[in-house]
């Protein structure tokens, strides 16, 4: 791995890890977080006795910091072990025997180990929590207050994230010793090369907006649904309309969430669908277009899903669906974010035959409703006037 010139939040990370200092890392998604506490970590247990635990939320991300870890730890000998849900357990306890010097691991699967008696933590003298945030969204606590007790108090702990609500402060200070604060933009701060728009849609006429964007877009594109069952059934539709897609979801086995994964970096798939539990582990470079599909539940996890786009100094783009009685969540991502988010006027939208209409147990699930979306033109434009003020149908009314 070669890095010619490091990243803003890698020259603050780096040589504060290297002192073996606690750090709180605040910066966006796609910004070289990884490196950032990977560098610090091989170069101190070249050095030092012990090892290293790195929690994460997802398997997929879990995944991806290995990878990063085997490029730099090799110089060094440096052996790892992958501790995710999903995989041959017993395999994993083959690999602990052989005393990996780092631990890279999803809370839940670390507590199964640790049960069953295979690991012992008394050796980690270096801790990395990565997407901190993201592990308290999904329930995470008490593991993690399990695996605290676990590791000795005098340790080196390095804390990382895009967001920082009151619960990462209220942890950091339960078991952090002095950490330094090193922040590259405001908690909530989007990159600056994204371009962000939103369209007031009805959900019955979200795929026909769907179909016309990857009509727009010619690149790789990546969808986030609210649901898994949601994500399975736009990954069918988006395939009826001729784009080779894949989904990532909770319901999808390890082997097959890594295959739509692979397959989205080497093109076989043009679109991915996911859901937000494998949102922070797709690191795939170039993605054109981020689409959220539904918005969020948390208005943390729109700043780590646009984050897909756009990273690594790249030009990128995301559109959100919203529903006229979103309002609301729209008001609170703005907050979030510190910025407007421009209201789009929807283009003309072509109902979508009515085979792609029939939704679980034949319900009508993402199709237009009956007379579907007034046409606006070919030509998409701002609405102008309150931004809020306007119809069902995104424009003013």
């Amino acid at each position: 791995m070669r890095v010619v010139h490091p990243t803003p939040i890698q020259q603050k990370c780096i040589p504060v890890g290297l002192e073996g200092k606690d750090i709180m890392g605040i910066a966006q998604t796609g910004t070289g977080k990884t490196l950032a506490f990977g560098i610090p970590v091989v170069q101190r247990l070249d050095h030092l006795p012990g090892r290293a635990l790195v929690l994460l939320p997802t398997r997929e991300l879990a995944l991806q910091v290995e990878e990063t870890f085997l490029k730099i730890g090799q110089p060094f000998n440096l052996k790892t072990a992958v501790l995710i849900g999903g995989e041959s357990i017993f395999r994993q306890a083959q690999e602990l025997r052989r005393r990996p010097r780092i631990l890279i691991a999803t809370p839940g699967r670390l507590i199964d180990h640790l049960e069953e008696n295979r690991l012992r933590l008394d050796d980690v003298n270096i801790l990395v929590l990565d997407e901190a945030d993201r592990m308290l969204d999904m329930g995470f606590a008490p593991q993690l207050n399990k695996i605290m007790k676990a590791i000795p108090k005098e340790r080196q702990t390095l804390l990382f994230s895009a967001t920082m609500p009151n619960a990462i402060v209220k942890l950091a200070t339960t078991y952090m010793a002095l950490p330094v604060r090193l922040e590259v933009a405001p908690a909530g701060t989007t990159a600056a090369d994204i371009e962000q728009e939103i369209f007031i849609i009805r959900q019955e006429s979200k795929l026909s907006l769907l179909e016309r964007l990857l009509q727009d877009y010619r690149g790789t594109v990546l969808v986030f649904s609210r649901t898994k069952w949601g994500a399975k059934k736009i990954a069918g539709v988006v395939n009826m309309m001729g784009h080779r897609a894949a989904e990532i979801h909770a319901n999808r086995s390890q082997s097959q969430r890594r295959e739509a994964l692979a397959g989205f970096r080497s093109g076989k798939y043009r679109v991915l669908v996911a859901t937000d539990i494998a949102a922070r582990g797709i690191d795939v470079s170039n993605i054109e277009l981020v689409i959220n599909f539904d918005l969020p539940d948390q208005s943390e996890d729109y700043v780590h899903r646009i984050g897909r786009t756009g990273r690594a100094g790249n030009k990128g783009r995301a559109i959100s669906f919203a529903t006229p009685a979103q309002r609301r969540e729209i008001q609170i991502i703005e907050r979030l974010i510190k910025k407007n988010l421009p209201i789009s006027q929807l283009p003309e939208l072509a109902p979508p035959p009515a085979s792609r209409l029939q939704g679980h147990r034949g319900h009508v699930l993402l199709g237009p409703s009956p007379g579907g979306n007034k046409p606006q033109g070919n030509r998409r434009r701002r609405s102008r006037g309150s931004r809020f003020n306007r119809g069902r149908d995104g424009r003013r009314g």
